[in-house]
């Protein structure tokens, strides 16, 4: 099982969350693949990273062994109102990012993840989480069993919202 821990409010936490964010765009195989220049060059995707460890921003790593190994998934929050996200539902409210590694999907790791952020969020005092998922996505599953449910749709995605007041 892998070990879930903070990570930092810094530069070299933008630099971890790049390879994520990558499979989080990246998830099917029916569509081109992008690749890291690809995806930091448009605007509406390297939002979701850079200039990392802005008010609000909170991040899980989830690692092999005892920590100090390798990154093999990542959840993180960010508020994004200057310009809203893909999962946008309020200004006020955090879009969730989250993706593991594809040799360590199907083990758990993305509900642990998740499990983790959704209590780091409340203590953090965040009322809600929101997310985009495209039709198709499998991992539409777990944001559901998590208590999420539809709020809205944007082309081929759902918007999702989770009330951590409940």
């Amino acid at each position: 099982m892998a070990t879930i821990r903070p990570l930092t409010d810094d530069a070299a936490t933008q630099q971890l969350l790049e390879p994520f964010l990558l499979l989080a765009v990246n998830w099917s195989m029916d569509k081109p693949e992008l690749s890291r220049d690809e995806a930091m060059s448009r605007p509406e995707l390297a939002r979701y990273v850079t200039g990392w460890g802005q008010a609000g921003d909170l991040a899980l790593g989830a690692y092999e062994g005892n920590g100090a190994d390798r990154l093999i998934g990542a959840a993180w929050l960010r508020r994004l109102p200057d310009s809203p996200g893909y999962g946008w539902v309020a200004d006020d409210i955090p879009e969730l990012t989250i993706a593991v590694h594809p040799d360590r999907q199907g083990e758990g790791i993305g509900t642990a993840l998740l499990r983790a952020l959704k209590g780091t969020a409340r203590v953090a005092g965040e009322r809600a989480i929101s997310l985009s998922v495209e039709d198709g996505n499998g991992a539409a599953h777990l944001y559901a069993a998590a208590g999420f449910r539809t709020v809205g749709a944007d082309g081929d995605a759902s918007i999702m919202l989770l009330d951590l007041r409940a």
